[in-house]
């Protein structure tokens, strides 16, 4: 009797066991922690336009961060416009009509903008500062000069240069002579001010972007527009070496201690 062909079982492969990692939860950065407890003190203690917050060694103090930290969180509210820092006024309030969820929304859409936004920033000026070394006028050459000055004076004040710095970009941009790039440098002149204000708040910044930005005079007066291009590169590579754009490990600095404040327990 033949025997029965045996007929195999079909192999069902078993399920690929699938692990559930979860990601990992993105922790905010301590600068927007301090953005935090600055908005509920504001809130709390019901503070409008014109009032002005604790002086800054105090609200370190109190909330047990370093100053720097503190001032990179003032610098993000200056950015969205709750706050401007005048040199030796401390912080005043602007404008506390907006949520608070939505300012801290747009304190990280900014910074998480701001590797694109310098690399904008270096392209533009950099053929910019070419352009001027190559089209530059007399006036064009005055009005450089005369940012240097108001920047040099600022400077030597001890104040934080903004204007002369904002000045001198402007003058480069405008004897660069080219409208489609003029346009392009105003649309991201508000994106670049969060750097410009944090670099410029730090120790010895000021003094060398000075000596940076008459570098880049030299060059545009020299008509040597590599000169020129390279110069401005390499400024910008400076000023744009900002805490913002600094790897943070976890939520806590590395200069600050632990066992901070919970939020809103700013300066009571």
């Amino acid at each position: 009797m033949p025997r029965e062909k045996e007929v195999s079982e079909p192999v069902v492969a078993s399920p690929a066991v699938k692990r559930a990692v979860p990601a990992r939860v993105a922790r905010p950065r301590l600068y927007e922690q301090i953005v935090e407890q600055l908005l509920a003190h504001i809130r709390e203690e019901e503070l409008g336009a014109g009032d002005k917050l604790p002086p800054e060694r105090e609200l370190a103090q109190a909330l047990q961060v370093s100053r720097a930290s503190l001032a990179q969180a003032l610098v993000a509210l200056e950015v969205v416009g709750v706050v401007q820092v005048r040199h030796g006024g401390g912080a005043v309030i602007l404008d506390r009509s907006t949520e608070d969820d939505a300012l801290l929304s747009a304190v990280r859409e900014h910074q998480d903008s701001l590797p694109d936004i310098i690399d904008a920033r270096s392209a533009l000026e950099a053929k910019l500062a070419a352009l001027a070394a190559r089209r530059a006028t007399p006036e064009d050459l005055r009005a450089i000069d005369e940012a240097l000055e108001l920047m040099e004076r600022q400077v030597t004040a001890g104040e934080r240069p903004l204007e002369g710095d904002r000045a001198f970009h402007a003058a480069v941009t405008t004897a660069g002579h080219s409208r489609v790039l003029a346009r392009l440098m105003a649309e991201i002149s508000e994106l670049i001010l969060e750097t410009r204000i944090e670099s410029l708040s730090q120790p010895g910044r000021p003094e060398e972007s000075l000596e940076q930005h008459r570098a880049v005079a030299t060059a545009i007066r020299a008509q040597d527009p590599l000169a020129a291009s390279l110069a401005m590169t390499r400024h910008i590579a400076t000023v744009s070496d900002v805490a913002f754009l600094r790897p943070e490990d976890g939520a806590v600095g590395r200069d600050e201690p632990a066992g901070r404040n919970e939020p809103g327990s700013v300066g009571r």
